[in-house]
């Protein structure tokens, strides 16, 4: 008999051997007991057969599932790690602002990751044909985990946002709600759009900025962090599109990529990659940091930037795109790190 705790294997054995419609030829396990190997010879006589073969195939995979193995298909869906930056976002800003008290910055926080993974699930939701291309491992496009349970984790996760803002003030709370609703919006509506979607994404992304300072109680010193931040987002956003390209056109999702194709693409990247350089400078000389903030954003994050930006053509693979999106993403963590050392 099937276990259910150990995972199941199907091997398709074409069809050899055939006595009739469904011939079971062997139910064995591989060394150290750790998978079941189901090995089926299917006949195309019979479609309806196989049919009813294929559900109950699919029934014994879903009772397969351990527990810890969907919460880990849940955090692939979320994906909380991309709401690193987010959740860095606003400890910087705060700190730079200096906050009276910690606990609203920290309820802020934990309302930006909330509200990252329940968007991520939202727009997984929506992206599963594109996926299906573009990224067919992800949960909803293998199957191991259904559209309406994606659905549920993200409209959980977007009120739990909410309710985490009503504890810190009512401007945290309208950015909270507009958030939620312009990240909601984008994946339905402003994702294939030419270059609104991605300045939508920006601007939630320097909201953080300014949700740091709200939280703090000081908004006033997190306002030029926020414009540097939004300016790269619009970059890297564009970059993603270049990344994301085929399976967009399949879809016929009109990205700045698709409609203006990649070249026109890749120098607007360019254009607020060099904005983003220009903030950076100006942030140090009107906000009067210290010049270790200079020296990191300019001996370590500016080749980074550069690199990137040579590295990217339109004829550059979708998986070394992929990788310079991820490396833009981190490489802001040394900018954080300017901002924190310098504003002490």
């Amino acid at each position: 008999m099937l276990q259910k705790n150990l995972p199941l294997v199907i091997i398709w054995t074409g069809n050899r051997g055939i006595r009739s419609t469904l011939d079971v030829l062997c139910l064995r396990y591989l060394p150290r007991g750790r998978v079941q190997v189901f090995c089926l010879t299917i006949s195309i006589i019979n479609e309806h057969c196989f049919t009813f073969l294929s559900r109950n195939v699919r029934r014994k995979l879903s009772n397969n599932i351990s527990g810890s193995t969907m919460l880990k298909e849940y955090f692939r869906l979320g994906r909380p790690v991309n709401a690193l930056a987010g959740v860095s976002a606003v400890f910087v800003s705060a700190y730079a602002a200096g906050p009276p008290s910690w606990w609203p910055v920290i309820a802020a926080a934990l309302a930006v990751l909330l509200i990252t993974v329940s968007t991520n699930a939202w727009n997984d939701y929506l992206d599963i044909e594109i996926d299906r291309i573009n990224k067919p491992g992800r949960p909803l496009p293998s199957g191991t985990i259904s559209p309406k349970g994606a659905l549920i984790f993200s409209i959980v996760g977007s009120a739990l946002s909410l309710v985490l803002a009503t504890f810190i003030n009512l401007p945290a709370f309208l950015i909270v709600l507009g958030s939620n609703l312009l990240l909601y919006l984008y994946s339905w509506k402003l994702k294939c759009t030419v270059l609104l979607g991605n300045v939508t994404v920006a601007t939630i992304i320097g909201l953080c900025f300014v949700f740091g300072g709200v939280a703090a109680g000081a908004v006033s010193p997190t306002l030029m962090l926020a414009a540097t931040v939004f300016m790269a987002m619009i970059g890297r956003e564009i970059l993603k599109t270049m990344a994301d390209y085929q399976g967009d056109f399949s879809q016929q999702c009109h990205t700045i990529s698709t409609a203006l194709g990649k070249k026109t693409a890749r120098l607007f990247m360019i254009l607020f990659m060099v904005l983003t350089a220009v903030l950076m400078l100006a942030t140090y000389f009107t906000d009067q940091y210290k010049p270790v903030y200079l020296y990191l954003v300019v001996l370590c994050l500016f080749p980074v930037l550069t690199y990137i930006s040579v590295q990217t053509k339109s004829d550059t693979p979708a998986k070394h795109l992929e990788q310079m999106s991820t490396m833009m993403k981190y490489s802001f963590f040394i900018w954080f790190l300017a901002v924190v050392l310098g504003a002490s």
